[in-house]
């Protein structure tokens, strides 16, 4: 009798099993000219236990966090601070986006997901967007089996958090699920 491997499953949408820390850090540098130029600081604090990856299409989480990162750029006022944190929660890889002031209002908070909602209506679509932008990253999130969540900063602006499933490459069953 003769053994035959199995055939991989096909990867549907790009998928793949990406690294947190390398991901952030691929956007982080496509963004550092407009960064510096701004000027705001970007830090990112990685908790992350060695091995967590986030199973999904990694172009589509890469532009969760342009987005989030451009948001950050667009929105905070100059010599301020972006901070994107990595964590492990029970079987959750936790990220959290942060930036300085201006933050939103509490009101604005439960609405920032909705399609066209922008918080200050005033802005022209050339400055501030068409209010679409974490609408599709809610979507792209969702579509990891993730969620988003805004909420106040420590650091006086926004905080957009995402939580998606941890996974553990391979054979690696360390902390993650």
């Amino acid at each position: 009798m003769c053994w035959r491997a199995p055939t991989p499953a096909p990867r549907r949408c790009g998928a793949s099993r990406s690294t947190w820390p390398s991901l952030c850090g691929e956007v982080a540098a496509a963004f550092a000219p407009r960064l510096a130029s701004h000027p705001l600081r970007y830090s990112l604090v990685d908790t992350l236990p060695p091995g967590c990856v986030a199973r999904g299409d990694r172009q589509r989480l890469g532009q969760v966090l342009s987005n989030l990162l451009g948001n950050c750029l667009r929105y905070s006022d100059a010599g301020g601070e972006v901070q994107v944190a990595l964590a492990l929660h029970g079987q959750q890889i936790v990220i959290s986006v942060d930036d300085t002031a201006p933050g939103v209002p509490d009101a604005a908070l439960a609405r920032l997901f909705e399609r066209f909602y922008r918080v200050d209506e005033s802005r022209s679509r050339a400055s501030g967007g068409s209010g679409l932008g974490l609408a599709i990253c809610a979507a792209i999130v969702g579509g990891h089996g993730g969620r988003m969540r805004a909420s106040h900063s420590a650091l006086g602006g926004l905080r957009i958090g995402i939580m998606l499933p941890a996974h553990a490459p391979g054979d690696y069953h360390g902390d993650c699920p």
